[in-house]
């Protein structure tokens, strides 16, 4: 077991800090708001990180802090900035908003590194620590997916102006979703960085938004379970499909399109529909496993009687 976990640690980290990626798109799909901001705070944590410890040699827990606050309040702006947009309006100004900070990376001169970026980012960062913050990260969520604070997610999904009418500030929600989606980009950003110890233009560029996608479409983008469905799939697929070589990106390709075609709630939206069949057989059948037959209703009340087995008029008579 340790040999095999020595093996595959690279891909261990990288199925958490993906799934930390995949939620920062995730849970503002949640609460139908198409961003991928996300992914710019990936690069803000990124970027933030390296710089703090290569020049300062912070902690990896300030280096890592200092990036999601900062993508925290950027989020928030952001989100001000964005207030009028939805739909696909609002996901090209957030990819436009990502693309923006890519650039000002390359061209940030000794700061960033420039294209060529920055190397050396050594810190006492384990697979321990991703995993212990990534499991924080996720109850947090669970625990945000249940209660009021979920209801009134789901409420702005589903009918924002229903969502109005009842008393819930929608922008207020949205706001949130955006400072939290911002949050957890950075923390993977972050996190990444420190555990490669370099960082560059090309690492937090488009294909992100790609990767990230991907993964909610495939696993669900209704829970973060959906997304680590998503995360575990994808991180460690290129594994499995060494042997196809260069036509790996076809076999994405159609993963993706069967499953947003054939699936389209996402694995978890599968799995879950399964087991709600499995429940709804179960209460139809009694102990033994045989079907038993519902003793048919009848609207007169002496049907009803003979039909539960007591005795009629004409019997009592």
């Amino acid at each position: 077991m340790n040999q095999w976990y020595l093996s595959h640690e690279i891909l261990i980290q990288g199925t958490f800090i993906s799934l930390l990626l995949a939620l920062s798109i995730q849970v503002p799909l949640r609460a139908g708001v198409f961003s991928f901001a996300g992914i710019g705070s990936y690069a803000i944590g990124a970027y933030t990180a390296a710089i703090l410890t290569i020049r300062e040699q912070v902690a990896p827990v300030v280096a890592i802090g200092a990036g999601v606050l900062i993508a925290a309040a950027a989020g928030y702006l952001l989100a001000l900035l964005v207030a009028r947009l939805s739909g696909l309006y609002l996901g090209m100004a957030t990819i436009a908003f990502s693309l923006f900070l890519g650039v000002l990376a390359t061209n940030g001169g000794d700061l960033t590194g420039g294209a060529t970026g920055l190397f050396g980012a050594l810190s006492t960062l384990t697979t321990a620590h991703v995993i212990t913050i990534t499991v924080l990260v996720l109850v947090a969520l669970a625990a945000s997916e249940r209660g009021s604070f979920g209801r009134r997610v789901d409420a702005v999904r589903e009918d924002p102006q229903l969502a109005v009418s009842m008393g819930i500030d929608v922008n207020r929600v949205r706001r949130r979703v955006f400072v939290i989606s911002g949050a957890l980009g950075a923390c993977a950003g972050g996190m990444n960085t420190l555990l490669r110890t370099t960082v560059s233009p090309e690492t937090v560029g488009f294909h992100l938004v790609v990767t990230a996608l991907t993964m909610i479409i495939v696993g669900g983008a209704l829970s973060w379970a959906g997304a680590a469905i998503g995360a575990v799939i994808f991180t460690w697929l290129p594994s499995v499909l060494q042997f196809v070589g260069e036509w790996q990106l076809l076999v994405y390709g159609i993963v993706v399109a069967i499953a947003a075609v054939y699936v389209p709630n996402g694995l978890l939206g599968l799995l879950q529909e399964g087991w709600r069949r499995l429940r709804r057989r179960g209460r139809r059948l009694p102990a033994g496993g045989a079907s038993v037959a519902a003793a048919p209703v009848a609207e007169d009340p002496e049907e009803k009687l003979a039909a539960l087995g007591g005795p009629t008029a004409e019997a009592r008579s």
